[in-house]
């Protein structure tokens, strides 16, 4: 009996002295489980928005670059905008499709409508879709600002939870050694080092993409003022 007594009181040092992972979770306070699953949760989430954004840029980058190349080799605008069809998959050759669209209808209403508003109309069509193709980009990035900027607090809370329970077992077994108080503070700890580790990787990302954002709408609005005077210019021939 006296024998048994031992093994069972040495089981249960043994499951309150392990600190793995799976153990920590098992042990831990209803609360601090639900701000683990939280943080997991955000954390997977934001690793799929983030290797989803990094192949969506490059591929956008190599896109633009394959379109420039072809839009500025000389060949004829009607020539490309007839290649491109109706369904361009690239905010540029978007924004060019548009442009050709409503170039193409303000020419069949001949003199009737003026080169200036032509103009006007060709810069509106080309900026609401260049609008429209940034804020497609841009989607789920609030995600990840949002994850940087609460996944700590909502760590800090998990972990203030279980220092409470800590200190509820300290009162409870009227006993302040470490062996009573470690599991609850490494279950705190845990909580905290789950929202860093949600919230460093969204931070990072989200300036990254937030800086390649930029760079691409840059680059549109370069091109719209280029594309733009080159359609001027033709109209301007026309006119001769």
């Amino acid at each position: 009996m006296e024998t048994e007594i031992i093994a069972q009181g040495g089981q249960l040092a043994a499951v309150a002295n392990d600190f793995s992972l799976i153990s920590l979770f098992q042990r831990a306070d209803w609360v601090v489980k639900s701000v683990i699953v939280i943080l997991l949760l955000a954390s997977f989430w934001s690793w799929a928005i983030i290797i989803d954004k990094f192949f969506r840029f490059r591929r956008l980058k190599g896109q633009l670059n394959k379109f420039e190349d072809v839009f500025w080799s000389g060949k004829s605008l009607e020539d490309l905008y007839d290649k491109l069809g109706h369904r361009p998959d690239h905010p540029m050759a978007l924004m060019f499709a548009s442009a050709m669209r409503e170039w193409r209808r303000s020419s069949e209403g001949g003199a009737r409508s003026s080169a200036t508003s032509v103009q006007d109309r060709i810069a509106k069509v080309m900026n609401v879709t260049e609008a429209r193709e940034l804020d497609r980009v841009e989607r789920f990035l609030s995600f990840l600002a949002t994850v940087g900027s609460t996944a700590p607090f909502v760590g800090l809370f998990g972990t203030v939870w279980g220092i409470m329970n800590s200190f509820q077992a300290i009162a409870t077994q009227n006993n302040t050694t470490l062996a009573v108080v470690a599991p609850g503070i490494a279950e705190a700890l845990f909580a905290t080092a789950l929202g860093l580790l949600a919230a460093i990787p969204a931070v990072v990302a989200y300036n990254n993409f937030i800086n390649a954002r930029d760079r691409l709408a840059v680059r549109l609005d370069g091109f719209a003022d280029e594309f733009q005077a080159i359609l001027s210019r033709q109209m301007d021939e026309g006119k001769r």
